[in-house]
């Protein structure tokens, strides 16, 4: 008998697995303690339990810019009453998409997203209210920032009066139709970090959440402007690309560094896209075909974040299915869990809840047992902490019964957040 390849061996061991409810639990294991009368009580072992709440163009919430601040408040209540419904325990809310804000900051204007005109206080406080009301409910809530995205639009005209990306026109590359701030310029690094750490010295968030933007996502025939910044603080490094790297790599040590300073014992995380890079790029790499890889187009190192133990947890974004030719889901399962391995970074897994019964989709997001197939797998390794899930809006709507089949396989019982 020939020696199975590692993908086709995950693959055999998934056709086997048994998810009928209570079948294997989250994280790997069943805790079971004993009552009163003397008999067993199962409960949950830790683990991560969470989802994504995103607002950038009223993804999840609110549903549509310009509602009353009353009605906000009952929206953003209800995606928290429903992650108690299903026996999660984080939510994670993206309180700065575009170089904006969801509190009062000092340093950005209130997000379009809120009132639908940038600048434009809504009325209430979103983040500090949604930090309120997670912890009453038993929820962790983690602040989700993204570092450098400014707007998605190429007009800086259309920027609040105020904004900073219009008083230092300079910090500023426009780049694919969108506006981001350019990250090799020590003075912007500098600024997002003291607008994103103002929250957390106002807030007693569980978590600093950034997502997968550093760097743009490459578009065909569109160079990043960043010359004038390589010219003046590129000159130690060997390359262009490795000095991008150094600019994220600086970032991520130096938030790091601001949230201990700033709310000691905060944690902090990132959600990065799933392929550090290819095999056939680097040995060291993922068995994937995958047309972006995080360290050669992102200029983001997230397999080095892990192993220097520079974060709290790693959340990659593993969207694809069991089988996927280009990128299979057990596959880089199995990797990150290596890069895991004996490391003091937690590892969850990001879920794409939106998937299933999407149009458009594979045939295997059309099965309602592919997402419990997920956790199912996950449970093998036990450097895998916990999963969160993409996103409030899917989680609301459940379009085909994933998620009901994912807590009933998997989330019978309550579970703490790892620490």
């Amino acid at each position: 008998m020939g020696r199975m390849s590692r993908r086709t061996f995950a693959l055999a061991a998934v056709s086997t697995l048994v998810t009928a409810p209570g079948a294997a639990a989250e994280g790997g294991a069943v805790l079971v303690r004993r009552t009163a009368q003397g008999g067993r009580e199962p409960r949950s072992a830790a683990a991560m339990r969470g989802v994504w709440i995103a607002t950038v163009g009223n993804r999840d919430w609110p549903s549509r810019p310009g509602r009353t601040a009353a009605e906000q408040r009952k929206e953003l209540i209800a995606h928290l009453d429903r992650a108690v419904r299903d026996r999660l325990n984080t939510v994670i809310l993206q309180v700065r998409p575009t170089a904006d804000a969801l509190w009062p900051s000092p340093y950005e204007p209130w997000s379009e997203w809120l009132t639908g005109t940038q600048g434009v206080n809504p009325g209430w406080d979103p983040l500090g209210t949604a930090v309120t009301e997670a912890h009453a409910r038993g929820l962790e809530l983690h602040a989700w920032f993204n570092p450098y995205r400014i707007a998605n639009h190429a007009d800086p005209g259309r920027l609040a009066a105020a904004h900073p990306a219009r008083k230092h026109p300079a910090w500023v590359v426009p780049y694919g139709g969108r506006l981001y701030y350019n990250p090799g310029l020590p003075e912007v690094r500098a600024f997002v970090q003291r607008a994103m750490l103002d929250a957390v010295a106002r807030y007693p968030v569980d978590a600093v959440h950034f997502d997968d933007y550093f760097y743009p996502y490459p578009v065909a025939g569109q160079t990043f402007d960043d010359d004038d910044a390589y010219d003046r603080h590129g000159g130690a490094f060997p390359s262009r690309a490795a000095w991008r790297r150094d600019n994220i790599d600086t970032l991520v040590r130096e938030t790091a560094a601001g949230i201990r300073r700033v709310r000691p014992g905060t944690r902090f995380g990132i959600s990065p896209f799933g392929v550090w890079r290819n095999a056939t790029t680097d040995s060291r790499g993922s068995d994937t075909r995958a047309g972006v890889e995080t360290y050669d187009d992102l200029y983001a190192d997230t397999r080095k974040w892990v192993r220097e133990h520079w974060i709290d947890y790693l959340v990659p974004q593993l969207y694809w299915h069991i089988g996927n030719a280009a990128a299979d889901y057990a596959e880089l399962l199995a990797w990150w869990a290596g890069v895991a391995q004996g490391g003091k970074t937690h590892l969850y897994i990001g879920e794409a809840l939106y998937r299933a019964g999407a149009a458009g989709q594979p045939s295997a997001w059309r099965d309602p047992v592919e997402l419990s197939r997920h956790l199912t797998l996950a449970a093998r390794h036990p450097q895998v902490r916990g999963h969160v899930f993409f996103a409030a809006r899917d989680l609301a709507a459940d379009r085909i019964g994933a998620m009901a089949r994912v807590v009933a396989d998997h989330y019978r019982e309550p579970a703490r957040p790892p620490r």
